[in-house]
């Protein structure tokens, strides 16, 4: 994979001229029609992660998940087949077209573990194979053939334990999609960070607006200056803050940054909760064994090698975002687009188990002190929505640090002219 580096005179977006440098139309945000273009042209076409195999740890245990953004109603069961591998189907009876797997509520997502699928309209039951095994009164039925009516397969994935389903039953293998920088991280330790913290919320705002405020850290020393201490937001604010890498592989994109604070090297600069803990932001300041004794990290972590190296983040198109942290953790955004100006927002913390009371406390405290943090990056995303509705400006200047927002508008906008240039005909 191509590394770059930041020449004293110039920037990291002169290294992709195709993105250019004038300022960014946001129309694609506020414009209903182009939303729905969105959904035919990326959603329904594109790799989307959904989850992770420890979802799944055994025969028959399944997840659904909702689609939202591939269209309204759309929802997939994800289950563990006999043979050990992972299946996904539409989640729709063969029969009336009932919803197959729901609970109390259909529009809510489920899991569990069974034997097989039976709907609760008419009892059609179908292994977890996804053949139809069992037809309620069969007889009273004009020559049916269950063999020609088994679940509607969705392509499924795997890669390094993240699932992935593709609507599009002709897209290109999911290696492929992801390409060289997801290989540059293949081999990380994520199957051993099995403790889980998630927060979930819908957003008033359109879904790429929130992966701009993740992909640069331009804001942070503004936006978060409350969170550090007197002295150090004094130090950011003087200085300013630039991210150390960045690195395109269109679709995608990364972003590596400073922060290893485990331990910071001076405590004063931390609050006295995460010096009792030995935790904060930036995770629990001692090493999981599982990282001390990796060798080498996978070549696509921390790029630069830097001696300060905090998190890197990977944007993989159009929706997931992985952020792997120095301390040895990692997290997960997705947004899943509901309407023009309004998204789900899912964000998933991952740790090795703790051994003990203060591993746990510090964990926790990681993951409070970053829902804190996410708070206040989804304060402004409705501010915006609202502003930019007003269509009074159009066209906004993006500084070489938003070098990821420049290619995410651009990469929108490719992929929803090729399909109306091509795949909406067909």
């Amino acid at each position: 994979m191509p590394h770059f580096t930041k020449p004293a005179a110039g920037s990291w977006t002169e290294n992709y001229p195709e993105l250019g440098t004038a300022p960014v139309d946001y129309t694609d945000s506020i414009d209903p029609t182009f939303f729905e273009a969105e959904r035919e042209a990326i959603f329904k076409r594109t790799w989307l992660n959904v989850g992770r195999v420890e979802r799944l740890p055994r025969t028959g245990s399944y997840f659904t998940k909702e689609l939202p953004s591939a269209g309204k109603g759309m929802s997939v069961i994800i289950v563990k087949t006999k043979d050990g591998s992972i299946k996904a189907f539409h989640n729709m009876c063969r029969h009336r077209g009932n919803k197959l797997v729901w609970n109390d509520y259909p529009h809510e997502e489920t899991s569990g573990t069974c034997r097989q699928f039976t709907c609760k309209y008419h009892a059609w039951r179908y292994s977890i194979d996804g053949d139809l095994t069992f037809i309620q009164q069969e007889d009273e039925f004009f020559n049916v053939d269950k063999s020609q009516y088994g679940l509607v397969g969705v392509r499924c994935e795997v890669w390094e334990g993240f699932i992935f389903v593709n609507l599009d039953q002709n897209a290109k293998p999911l290696v492929d999609y992801l390409g060289p920088l997801a290989k540059g991280i293949e081999g990380y330790p994520f199957h051993e960070m099995t403790e889980v913290y998630s927060y979930k919320a819908e957003v008033g705002s359109n879904w790429k607006l929130f992966i701009d405020a993740f992909a640069e850290f331009y804001h942070a020393p503004v936006l978060h200056q409350k969170q550090y201490t007197a002295e150090e937001a004094a130090k950011i604010q003087k200085h300013g803050f630039e991210a150390l890498y960045y690195e395109l592989a269109s679709p995608h994109g990364m972003i590596s940054t400073w922060g290893g604070q485990s331990p910071p090297a001076d405590l004063n600069m931390v609050k006295p909760m995460d010096r009792v803990l030995r935790s904060g932001l930036f995770g629990p300041w001692d090493r999981p064994e599982v990282i001390e004794k990796l060798e080498n990290l996978p070549p696509g972590v921390n790029p630069a090698k830097a001696k300060q190296w905090g998190i890197d983040s990977w944007h993989f198109f159009p929706n997931f975002m992985l952020l792997i942290w120095a301390p040895g953790w990692y997290l997960t955004y997705h947004y899943w687009p509901t309407a023009v100006d309004k998204h789900i927002f899912e964000t998933t913390l991952y740790f090795v188990p703790p051994r003990n009371a203060r591993e746990r406390l510090a964990q926790e405290l990681a993951a409070v002190t970053f829902k804190e943090y996410a708070l206040q990056d989804a304060n402004t995303l409705e501010a915006t929505q609202t502003m930019i509705g007003t269509r009074v400006v159009r066209d906004f200047p993006l500084c070489d640090q938003e070098i990821l927002l420049r290619h995410l508008h651009k990469v929108t906008g490719d992929y929803v002219k090729e399909y109306q240039k091509n795949g909406a005909a067909h």
